[in-house]
């Protein structure tokens, strides 16, 4: 049986060489495209990350294929539906980032709140260790915080915002009044959350039919000033509407662990292949955002912590055993 790993830096091969020593394992950094999907032709099992693109063609070079094991809780990089009708089943790791991702979001939010980025950045130009009025904040507690999503992530942000006293209003397909009720906040429709809110933060997954979630027509619903964080995923945004938004001051600043087209834009840079014309606007986009003083960017770290890592690892383990002991756990359907 033999076992592909591929984005696995070197230095954390060892634990899962350790693990599955019973098996023929290999490792590749790089991540799995169509360009170096050779390399696991002869694959009975291969795992990856949320950077490789495991698509009908990928699949149809892995002849021997049985088990896809992504180290994600997403799996949108994967065809999942032609994979299954080859008979192939595909695992993830559901759990691992909701405490992570939540306390990231807050992150987001406290830096945006209280300019901290920016403050830091003056001091460190000028050493006038002086408060300045642009350095002036506000609080949290009181605000009202919107969140889209309730589900693990979702309801740990929850939990922290009422911990720091702020009113909570949540939109969700499926509203949990249990928890609603426990940890007193309300459920609204998702136009009434996204008009109420002070701050608004996402944490739904993305698809045909929440793609462009927020938009310009919503954006110009919302209240003045408002505050949009997102560690989901970067489609649910219009990057054009964004953009626009807070040029007129709609929205006063946001919190972005993800970008719009984040994948096409590394798959394009690795690949040095020609990019289309609307992969270069919202390159362009992405690029007036990055810039802009009142957004924050990170690199999709919101997971990234040790505590994570070793989780995604472990469970990944666990996942590939119990597939080759016949009783598969953590399956995508």
């Amino acid at each position: 049986m033999k076992v592909i790993f591929f984005e696995v830096p070197k230095a954390e091969q060892s634990v899962f060489s350790q693990s599955l020593s019973v098996f023929e394992v290999a490792f590749y950094e790089e991540r799995l495209t169509e360009n170096n999907a050779d390399l696991a032709k002869d694959a009975d099992i291969v795992s990856v990350f949320v950077d490789s693109d495991v698509n009908k063609n990928v699949i149809d070079k892995m002849v021997n294929l049985k088990f896809i094991a992504t180290r994600s809780t997403g799996f949108n990089h994967i065809d999942c539906e032609y994979a299954f009708t080859k008979g192939i089943k595909v695992s993830n790791v559901p759990a691992y980032g909701s405490h992570t991702v939540a306390e990231f979001t807050f992150g987001l939010i406290l830096n945006l709140s209280r300019k901290i980025p920016s403050a830091n950045a003056y001091l460190r130009e000028t050493l006038n260790y002086n408060y300045l009025p642009w350095m002036e904040g506000f609080n949290l507690e009181g605000k009202t915080l919107g969140v889209i999503g309730t589900g693990k992530i979702g309801k740990n942000v929850i939990k922290i915002a009422k911990g720091l006293e702020m009113n909570v209003v949540a939109y969700d397909l499926y509203p949990n009044l249990a928890f609603a009720k426990e940890n007193n906040f309300e459920y609204k429709s998702f136009a009434e959350v996204v008009s109420r809110s002070d701050i608004i933060t996402l944490h739904a997954p993305h698809n045909k039919e929440n793609h462009h979630l927020i938009n310009k027509e919503n954006i110009s619903t919302m209240k003045r000033g408002v505050y949009l964080i997102n560690t989901a995923r970067g489609e649910l945004v219009d990057t054009e509407a964004l953009v626009l938004g807070l040029k007129e001051g709609i929205i006063a600043g946001a919190g972005l662990d993800v970008l719009e087209g984040e994948k096409q834009m590394q798959n394009a840079k690795n690949s040095g292949v020609e990019i289309g014309e609307d992969i270069k606007n919202i390159i362009a986009l992405n690029r007036e955002l990055i810039k802009m003083p009142n957004v924050i960017v990170a690199p999709h770290m919101a997971f990234y912590t040790s505590e994570a890592v070793a989780s995604i690892k472990q469970t990944t383990i666990e996942n590939i055993k119990a597939f080759l002991s016949g009783t598969p756990i953590n399956l995508v359907k």
